[in-house]
This record gives C-alpha cells, structure tokens and sequence, in this order.
C-alpha cells in the first residue's frame, strides 16, 4: 500500500466551539461604543454587522436542524443559485440583528452559541451533514468536514473583528491551524481545470507556527490531497500565515496577495491557489 497516496485524515474541531466562543464573548464585551462602527475587511459590513452575521447564522443553522431540514434540499440549487440565496439570507439577517443594543446582542450570542455547540457535539462525525461543503465541490458532506466550515466562519469573521478594531487576533496553532487544514480541503475542487501530468504533485506550505504542508496530487484525470509528498513535484508555494486566511475569504486580492507569495517550479500552477475561496458568497 502505497501510504503516501492515502487521503487526509478528517478534522475534528466541535471540541474548539466552545473556546471560540468564549473569546469572541470577551472580545465584544470589550468594545468601545465606536469599536462597534468600524469597518471591517468585508466591504458591506462594520463591526456591529459581523457580530450580527455570526449571531444570525448559528440561530437560522440551529433552526433548520430543529426543524428537519434535509441535506438533499442543497443539491437542488446551481452554485451560482446557492450563492445569491445565501447573500439574501446573509443581508436579511444582518439587517435583522444589526438593530440590537450591543448588550442585547452580545446576551443572545451566548446562548445560541452555547445551543451549537451542544448541537455539534451530539451529532456523529461521520453521518450525512445537513449542508454540504458547496465550495469544496461536494454535494453531500460527512458532518465533520460541514462542522470544521462552521468553526472556519466563527473563527474568521472573529478574526475581522479582532484586525478592524487593533485587538490582538487568535491566530494559535490550537484555533488557526484546523482553519487552514479545512481551507485547504477545497484545493482539488479549485484545480479542476487546472491540467498537470499524471503522477506529479504540488506543494502548499502556509508559513509560520500555526500552518503546515498540503500536497495536491494530479491522479489520473483529477486532483486529489494526499497525506505526504509522492510522485514528481511541479511546484511548491509558500504562503505566509498572515495572509493565509485572507486569501480564501476574500479578504485581499489576489494580485495584492502576490507579491508576499513565493512560487518555485510552474508559477502558474503554484499561483492558481491565489483563486481559492473557502467560503460561499
């Protein structure tokens, strides 16, 4: 058995809920009256609306569960349908609880995130999810990969806030690196059109303490991640830690993110990362 070739190992993140959570809790309480008004890395959205998104997503993904809603009911939608609805729901819900005095705001995320993260915790890893990961290219997703994309979105938005109003960020190996490792997940949905030899690999490091190393290899027809190096190497891309997150959520532009990347081997092919959105809208 050939173990290099073997996939990646799920991620396991419902245990990190809670900590998150927490943090972001102390972080808002925290937040000068003004802090509330500044904006953030998202164009459409100042620090209120953030908190308001994060509030409004666990509350409606809470009540889909509640009311059985069923993962099937994603497949009938094109990409591009899927993220108009989700823009639609997004800005209703911003709209929605923008509106609460920051206290009222901050008592209702404490008990919804605590809901989730009992909620998150019942479920078995490996059964269905009730929405699949859409930008990883699945139409049905194991419960671990849709529970590593929520942590992704509490982890970065949290983040935007922590960078809009100077406050120190959580970018620990503990939190950060799950983030890049589900990231990183949509590597062979993001290549698909991109062609290689069969056989050859390209390498992915994110650099700094919290980031690590990804391999994407050309098998058969398709690109798959692997767990270690096998095959020929067509290129290795270093990314630093920074900026990593900001990539894959539209938070710098690519021909911004550039100039800090390094590229070895085929620049177009090491480049291509630079495409990449894990994130839906």
């Amino acid at each position: 058995m050939n173990y290099a070739r073997e996939p990646l190992q799920p991620i396991f993140t419902e245990h990190l809920f809670p900590k998150l959570e927490a943090k972001l809790i102390e972080l808002l309480r925290g937040l000068a009256p003004e802090d509330w008004e500044t904006q953030t890395l998202a164009p459409k959205w100042k620090v209120k609306d953030v908190a308001a998104h994060l509030l409004d997503t666990q509350t409606r993904g809470l009540a889909a569960a509640r009311h059985g809603y069923k993962a099937e009911n994603s497949q009938k939608l094109t990409p591009e349908k899927l993220v108009k609805l989700i823009d639609t729901l997004n800005a209703e819900g911003v709209r929605q609880y923008s509106q609460l005095q920051p206290l009222d705001l901050i008592s209702k995320m404490e008990s919804a995130s605590r809901d989730f993260a009992e909620y998150i915790q019942s479920l078995d890893p490996f059964a269905t999810a009730i929405f699949p990961v859409s930008w990883a290219g699945e139409e049905k997703s194991a419960n671990w990969f849709h529970t590593a994309r929520e942590f992704t979105e509490r982890w970065h938005h949290q983040q935007q806030i922590r960078l809009a109003v100077n406050k120190p960020g959580i970018m620990t190996r503990e939190f950060y690196f799950p983030v890049l490792d589900c990231f990183m997940r949509a590597l062979p949905y993001n290549y698909r059109n991109v062609d290689a030899r069969r056989g050859s690999f390209a390498q992915f490091n994110v650099t700094g303490e919290c980031g690590g190393s990804w391999y994407l290899l050309r098998d058969g027809a398709a690109w798959k991640l692997i767990a270690l190096p096998s095959g020929g190497k067509i290129s290795q891309t270093n990314i630093p830690q920074e900026i990593a997150w900001r990539i894959f959520t539209k938070g710098i532009a690519g021909e911004e993110a550039a100039p800090q990347v390094q590229v070895t081997g085929e620049e177009a092919v090491g480049l291509h990362i630079l495409k990449m959105i894990s994130i839906v809208g």
